[in-house]
């Protein structure tokens, strides 16, 4: 969460506050939890207590809800790509990490586990991971690499 390493495949990132990463915040906009010194370095505990794994189906449509703020589906009629073509593009990012991987999330609905409902109407929670007022993520690990998709509100 630091960007210390670069991509191990030379894929170029979005990363639109680079510049606000400081000595101090190391990690920005990712913090510890709110109970820890917000400028002590992240562990992988602080991590792992604040993500959910959920399903591939889950991951998929994650990817594409995590375009917008709101966190759904809803912000799709944007693009001029049908759904299929939308989820093929998520397909496709997730197949970076091959056939065995796990995904996970700071995302949740209220009773469920595993699997999630992005469909527009449908509240969600999360459990804070920046300095944001709102932030979703999906974090997608296999043997070889760790990749992190975020996006960030300031409800």
């Amino acid at each position: 969460m630091e960007r210390a390493v670069p991509d191990p495949r030379g894929w170029s990132g979005l990363d639109d506050i680079a510049s606000l990463r400081t000595a101090k915040f190391p990690a920005f906009p990712f913090r510890p939890p709110f109970n820890a010194d917000p400028q002590r370095r992240l562990t992988p505990a602080d991590v792992g207590e604040r993500l959910y794994e959920i399903d591939r189906a889950s991951a998929e449509n994650l990817l594409l809800a995590l375009t917008d703020d709101g966190c759904n589906l809803g912000n799709l009629t944007r693009f001029t790509e049908s759904l299929d073509e939308l989820r093929g593009r998520a397909r496709t990012i997730l197949a970076r990490y091959g056939d065995a991987f796990t995904c996970h999330t700071n995302v949740s609905h209220t009773g469920r586990t595993g699997s999630l409902d992005f469909t527009p109407g449908t509240s969600h929670g999360w459990t804070p991971m920046t300095f944001y007022g709102e932030d979703s993520g999906l974090v997608v690990v296999s043997d070889a690499e760790v990749g992190l998709f975020w996006t960030f509100g300031d409800y």
